[in-house]
């Protein structure tokens, strides 16, 4: 482990040792959406593909590589770290350090604290807001309040989602200019929330990647959903290094 944002307080933390020492069985480590993404590549959505991008959408972002059946590590095993790819950089600070990361503008929170600031705004507003209703206060609208408000017709929760899916293009773009990989599959909690939005977000692509076939790639929900993590872990272990 080097310095996952998220995990604070581990930084060259050698875990899978560490696992091995304490329990005496053998220990692979590997980043959730790199091993979901193979799981995703060896039995899932993207298992007729040879080339597979893995985005998990949910409390922050993360993605992974597979090529071939293989997840791409990179140098240091620092790869694909797609959550981290910034679209603004004038943007809100991210947990990483960076500005206008995909995670700061995407995420479950972010998407929270857009909701938030339209409503203090007053944004659409005639009577109390479907998510207000649902949060009880402004402090405590959470993104599912957000997706619940969406499910039942709320005018804000659609123009934040529709923002939403209008940054996750424009990252989107920005990995098809890069890699051009054979199929896109989403998973993480907001997956199926930003889902209704695929079919948009792949007519769009064009306009955000100098790839004018972007559009081609499939964009496809994961098969494994809040398994992803159990699948991974199964792949990790079915898979030589």
């Amino acid at each position: 482990m080097l310095n996952p944002p998220n995990v604070p307080c581990w930084r060259n933390f050698p875990l899978a040792a560490e696992t091995v020492r304490a329990f005496g069985v053998p220990a692979r480590v590997d980043n959730d959406a790199n091993a979901a993404g193979l799981a995703e590549a060896l039995w899932g959505s993207g298992a007729a593909y040879t080339n597979v991008f893995y985005a998990t959408l949910g409390t922050g972002i993360g993605s992974g590589i597979v090529f071939d059946r293989r997840i791409y590590h990179g140098r240091t095993g620092s790869a694909a770290e797609g959550g981290h790819v910034t679209i603004d950089y004038n943007g809100p600070r991210c947990g990483c350090g960076k500005r206008g990361c995909i995670e700061a503008l995407a995420s479950g929170p972010a998407i929270a604290l857009r909701a938030q600031a339209k409503l203090a705004a007053g944004v659409n507003s005639r009577g109390e807001p479907r998510i207000l209703q649902l949060a009880g206060t402004l402090d405590q609208v959470r993104a599912e309040h957000v997706g619940q408000a969406f499910q039942e017709g709320d005018a804000v929760a659609r123009e934040v989602l529709e923002e939403t899916a209008h940054l996750l293009t424009v990252w989107l773009g920005n990995i098809v200019d890069l890699l051009e990989p054979d199929v896109i599959v989403v998973g993480g909690g907001m997956a199926e929330l930003m889902s209704g939005f695929f079919p948009s977000i792949s007519r769009s692509l064009p306009l955000w990647a100098i790839n004018q076939r972007a559009g081609e790639i499939p964009l496809l929900m994961a098969r494994y959903g809040a398994d992803a993590g159990i699948a991974g872990a199964a792949a990790l272990c079915r898979v030589p290094i």
